[in-house]
């Protein structure tokens, strides 16, 4: 992603950085104020619905991604065990499941204490959010509409495809 670090190496508002870089990709932007901006980008297999928020008391910049997944409550349960099996494997962020809307989210929150937000920084929050939603899309879709235990679910996303066919 680093398409968007030239001209825009360091803002003062981490939202206006984060639009530039969101730009430069054409990815849908929808700057809702000064302290938040909603995207959509286009993944693999779904559209990815992000959201930045800036607090500036907190000095800390939220990303919470979102994905057109509805969970049924007799399924709820069982997501709960695959979300935190994914997030034990997660380096940055965590799933939840937003139990009012049914909704899995991937949230984020950079907190820069004083610095000042980069490209790089903003990049990579961005980076992170859509790799881990890409990789895990489908362990959700198993567990959701396959009825497939958690397990099974992450075991059958997680192998790597290496060369060709």
């Amino acid at each position: 992603m680093g398409s968007a670090e030239r001209g825009y190496d360091r803002m003062t508002n981490p939202i206006d950085l984060v639009e530039h870089i969101a730009n430069a990709h054409d990815w849908h932007v929808d700057r809702a104020g000064d302290d938040e901006l909603t995207m959509i980008v286009a993944g693999t297999r779904t559209d990815y619905q992000l959201s930045i928020h800036w607090r500036g008391d907190l000095e800390s910049m939220h990303l919470a991604c979102a994905f057109d997944l509805k969970v049924p409550d007799y399924r709820s349960n069982e997501l709960y065990r695959l979300i935190c099996q994914i997030n034990e494997q997660l380096w940055i962020g965590h799933f939840d499941l937003w139990t009012h809307e049914g909704l899995v989210m991937y949230r984020q929150t950079l907190l820069l204490n004083g610095a000042v937000a980069t490209a790089r920084q903003c990049e990579t929050l961005l980076t992170a959010a859509l790799e881990a939603c890409e990789r895990y899309y489908q362990a959700f879709q198993f567990v959701v509409w396959a009825g497939k235990e958690s397990r099974e679910a992450l075991v059958s996303t997680m192998f790597e495809t290496e060369g060709q066919a």
